[in-house]
């Protein structure tokens, strides 16, 4: 016991210096000195003007949207009441909600049911018997199912009764989309960094108001105009913009701020992307597109209560702003600092992992590069193999070795050269 725990200390006390080896190997060197060129190459490159390491950056950006559709368009219903063919629909009509936030929809075209009242009627499907008619309750049925089965007697087909708002909604009469390709939107976007307490809007404060009525966003020849044509937008997403139009569907307009802080904060603009949101869903046999159902309600004189129902199918648009800036800071520079010159030793750990396993001469170098100096053998008067490198510091070692003093006087001006000839050497 006593003689492991004199190993564990001696073992706990032990220092470890770096010792330099020289190898003079073409091999060797050439890869050093790749791998050294490769991680500055990263650092400078990728972590420094790529990734701007050298900045704090800020991600949690404040931002408030407000929109606003222009634009006139027909809409032609046929198989409707003649009020709701080639009807002039314009921005109250067809937007909704109307209070121009990120998220609107531009609706495209409507199944419009009029004069429904509470009561008992049939539903528009059909069906061969009555025992299709016994479930009380469907959700895909614009009623709840009484069990009665309505036809004529001399047809073999009835529809089920129902009761709910009558008359049924029939969905399925075909209707051409509202043109809204020439319909504008304008997004007015002001964004602010807390970290930097930096604020921005998205058009120049030096841009009038004529300047803005006759401007069209354009990636390249105009990128901060705010006013964006529904069908270039559409066109931009890559989609089918006949199917978008027919059946609905969901658009995202990214803006997206990238802003460097250490240049001209004029130069701190948005960029924008467009994408279809529902993409994943477009070719699906059932649930494509976007609709939803909204209703107007009245009352007769006697009060009586009834409405109109919509079936609107819509272009549904979701303005989302992502951002993040950057500005010099001194201690994210540092330390990726000190990274990178800890890094570039990576080089020298490969070169010593080839040398002690693959090259020839492997064990030459490891008994250059591992060396041992026992200290307390000399203070114990017993001397090492090696003793001239130790005369100077055990003096008595050679007395008891029985040194002449002619010796000792050769190896003491030996050993006066200076002491980083015994810690590098040069293996060839």
């Amino acid at each position: 016991m006593g003689f492991v725990l004199w190993g564990f200390l001696t073992d706990f006390f032990t220092y470890e210096t770096t010792k330099s080896v020289v190898v003079k190997s073409w091999s060797v060197g050439i890869i050093n000195r790749i791998v050294q060129l490769l991680i500055i190459t990263y650092f400078v490159g990728w972590v420094f003007i790529h990734e701007k390491a050298y900045q704090s950056s800020d991600t949690n950006i404040e931002s408030s949207v407000m929109t606003k559709v222009k634009g006139f368009g027909y809409l032609q219903n046929q198989n409707q009441n003649e009020n709701y063919q080639n009807r002039v629909m314009d921005v109250a009509d067809y937007v909704s909600p109307p209070q121009g936030s990120g998220v609107f929809c531009i609706i495209t075209k409507l199944i419009v049911t009029e004069n429904q009242f509470q009561g008992r009627c049939t539903e528009v499907s059909t069906h061969s018997n009555a025992s299709q008619c016994f479930l009380p309750l469907l959700s895909y049925t614009p009623g709840v199912i009484t069990g009665a089965c309505l036809k004529n007697s001399n047809e073999s087909h009835g529809m089920c009764e129902m009761e709910g708002w009558c008359p049924a909604e029939n969905d399925a009469i075909k209707i051409e989309p509202m043109d809204v390709n020439t319909f504008t939107i304008f997004i007015k976007n002001s964004i602010r960094f807390p970290l930097f307490n930096v604020t921005r809007g998205n058009f120049p404060p030096t841009m009038t108001a004529n300047e803005i009525k006759k401007c069209k966003y354009h990636p390249e020849d105009n990128p901060l105009c705010p006013i964006f044509r529904v069908g270039d937008v559409l066109n931009y997403t890559g989609q089918n913009i006949t199917e978008l139009l027919s059946k609905g569907g969901e658009i995202g307009i990214n803006i997206q701020w990238e802003c460097n802080l250490d240049l001209n904060i004029e130069k701190c603009i948005p960029k924008y992307s467009f994408t279809r949101l529902d993409a994943p869903f477009a070719k699906n046999a059932v649930s494509k597109g976007y609709n939803f159902r909204y209703a107007k309600y009245f009352k007769t004189e006697n009060g009586t209560e009834f409405r109109t129902l919509h079936k609107a199918f819509a272009i549904r648009f979701d303005v989302m702003v992502t951002g993040k800036a950057g500005k010099f800071n001194t201690i994210p520079t540092m330390i990726n600092l000190v990274a990178a010159f800890t890094s570039i030793g990576l080089g020298a750990v490969l070169c010593d992992i080839i040398l002690l396993n693959f090259l020839k001469g492997a064990e030459q170098y490891k008994a250059k590069k591992f060396e041992e100096v026992l200290l307390f053998m000399a203070q114990q008067h017993v001397c090492p193999k090696t003793y001239q490198n130790l005369i100077t510091d055990f003096p008595s070692c050679f007395v008891r070795a029985g040194v002449r003093g002619s010796d000792r006087s050769f190896h003491s001006s030996e050993s006066r050269e200076p002491a980083v000839t015994q810690m590098h050497e040069e293996l060839l």
